[in-house]
């Protein structure tokens, strides 16, 4: 991993996000202690959110909370 101090980072940016659309990751250091990673944006995190909420709605569908009062349940949670 390439390190390289935040006033050349500001410098070079362009050429930074270049390589780091080739995937390379670069740290990015402060008087010389790291302080981030500049690295290729991760979709995975995205779909993964996307499939839990898919699976959550899968979970809900024909569960009912029969009998309850939502508006009950709500003054009773203010007591």
């Amino acid at each position: 991993m390439e390190h390289i101090g935040a006033y050349d980072a500001k410098t070079h940016l362009p050429r930074l996000l270049e390589e780091v659309s080739k995937g390379k990751e670069i740290v990015i250091t402060k008087h010389g202690v790291p302080i981030a990673i500049l690295r290729p944006y991760d979709d995975k995190k995205k779909y993964a959110s996307k499939a839990t909420i898919n699976k959550l709605k899968q979970f809900r569908k024909n569960k009912r909370l029969s009998g309850l009062n939502l508006k009950a349940i709500i003054e009773a949670g203010r007591d």
